[in-house]
């Protein structure tokens, strides 16, 4: 008669095959986490956190918990859009302004076309045409999308089905926001010397208050839920 081996006598030989798939220890999933974003120069989404770890592994906890264990330190675990990044505490920006170089500068067009875009994205060219009351040149447009700032969103429902442009995640993270929604407004930008408070030339006065109308234009927040173009499509 043949006996039958007790459950305890597969672990003599080795661990059995369930083992091969349990989640790794919290602790080893943060650390697993930590490593990845580390090493990684663009940010990395929870999905490709899930593909990289082992069977198991909960990337979404572990992000939290490992951003939670970075606060207050010089470098911070962020999220930007979708994704999660390590980078340096803003407080600390100044620190790596030696090592910053600037490239090239980017036009006057092309900034205000950038503002008109990631505050009122989406946005068509001729939209964005409307607001800065001049047309927009194809070479703007192009330095922008080549420096990855802006891409082509969803299209509109109007005639001629024109494409918009939104900002990217390399814009979010070039200026360290986690959505297009920490943009600043109007008064933020002024009081950090970054707009011009005087009105722009051909306009008759100043308003009391410094406001002209180009510059509120170009820098309106957009509206929490857009309204939908579907109903212009008759």
């Amino acid at each position: 008669m043949t006996e039958t081996p007790k459950p305890d006598a597969a672990n003599d030989d080795g661990p059995i095959r369930d083992t091969l798939f349990e989640a790794p220890p919290e602790a080893e999933q943060e650390r697993m986490v930590e490593a990845i974003l580390f090493a990684s120069a663009e940010p990395v989404t929870v999905a490709e956190l899930n593909a990289r770890m082992p069977h198991g592994a909960d990337g979404a906890v572990a992000v939290q918990a490992l951003r939670k264990r970075y606060e207050g330190r010089g470098v911070q675990v962020v999220r930007i859009d979708e994704a999660w990044a390590i980078r340096t505490a803003p407080d600390l920006g100044f620190l790596m302004q030696k090592e910053t170089v600037e490239t090239r500068k980017l036009s006057r067009a092309a900034i205000e076309t950038l503002a008109i875009i990631a505050y009122h994205q989406p946005v068509t060219r001729a939209e964005i045409e409307e607001i800065r009351g001049v047309s927009v040149s194809r070479g703007t447009i192009d330095q922008l999308l080549e420096l990855e700032w802006i891409r082509f969103g969803r299209r509109k429902m109007t005639p001629g089905r024109p494409v918009t442009f939104v900002v990217t995640p390399e814009f979010l993270d070039h200026f360290g926001l986690e959505s297009a929604r920490d943009l600043p407004g109007l008064k933020e930008l002024r009081a950090a010397g970054l707009l011009d408070n005087r009105p722009p030339p051909g306009t008759p006065s100043e308003d009391e208050d410094g406001d002209d109308g180009a510059q509120s234009e170009l820098f309106v927040p957009p509206p929490l839920e857009p309204e939908e173009d579907e109903t212009d499509e008759e």
